[in-house]
This record gives structure tokens, sequence and C-alpha cells, in this order.
């Protein structure tokens, strides 16, 4: 009867291993992705400007923009006033932006990323960092060096 107790008390720590292992393994498998919702933070403010959903399919990411942290004064629903093409006046919120990125190593590269307040599309490049829970973002023209980056923050 004895044995028998232990060998429960092994197979149930065991099994409770097992799916801290799983646990663990998916958590780090969501921070090893730039897939899912993303609070984006104004490089020049610090602030935090609007919520972004980043996607992939067949290996290339897009993001749209799913909220936005309004000012005082700002209209209620904004359109891409200043966009060109077939992004020229739709709302801000569900605009596509951010398209192209495939993965380069440890590093997102060769998209193309919108900025609504200017309707200027840049060059766009992306890296986790801090374990996932942040993405740099950086929009450029010509070479990565003259640009601006953003640090978005992981929305838990």
């Amino acid at each position: 009867r004895r044995n028998f107790m232990n060998v429960k008390t092994m197979i149930r720590g065991a099994v409770s291993a097992l799916i801290l292992a799983c646990v663990s393994t998916l958590a780090m498998a969501a921070s090893d992705s730039p897939v899912g919702k993303w609070k984006t933070i104004d490089d020049k403010t610090g602030q935090p400007k609007g919520v972004v959903e980043i996607t992939e399919a067949n290996g290339v990411l897009t993001g749209k923009i799913v909220g936005r942290f309004p000012k005082p004064g700002d209209p209620a629903n904004p359109v891409c006033d200043k966009c060109e093409g077939a992004k020229k006046g739709q709302p801000i919120v569900g605009l596509v932006f951010l398209e192209g990125l495939k993965k380069a190593g440890d590093e997102y590269e060769g998209g193309k990323i919108l900025d609504p307040e200017t309707g200027t599309v840049y060059s766009s490049k992306a890296k986790l960092i801090d374990g996932g829970k942040k993405m740099e973002v950086r929009g450029f023209v010509g070479v990565s060096l003259i640009g601006r980056s953003q640090t978005w923050v992981r929305e838990e």
C-alpha cells in the first residue's frame, strides 16, 4: 500500500511538471513572435498613442490600428486625410498601416509603415526586445540610419 502511494505521488509530480513545461513553452512561443496587440508609444512625447494588432500570414506581418488614446480636442473618429490612394479618407481605427515585414534572423525587415498623421509611407523594420515584452519599430527613408524608432509595449 505504501509503494502504491509513492507511485501515485510520483505520477502527480510528473504530470504537474509536464503541465508547467507546456505552459512555459506556450508563453515563450508567444513572446518569440510579434503577433498580438501592442501599445504604441510616441517617440517624441513618450505618451501612449494607440493600440495596434499584428497578424501573420504566410510569414508576412501586417499591422492594423485597433484603438487610440485621443488627446483633448481630437476628433472622435479621425480619418487619414493625408493618406494617398485607397487609404485616403479611411478611418484611422481599422487602418492597416504596417505591411510586408518578414523575419530575417532576429529582426523583421522589408516592410512599409504609414504615418497616418502625415500620410507618409516609410520603409520599416522591427525587432523584439526585453524578452518579447517590447518591440522596437523603425521607419526610415532609404537607409535605416535616416529615420525614427518607436518602442511598442505588448498588451497583456
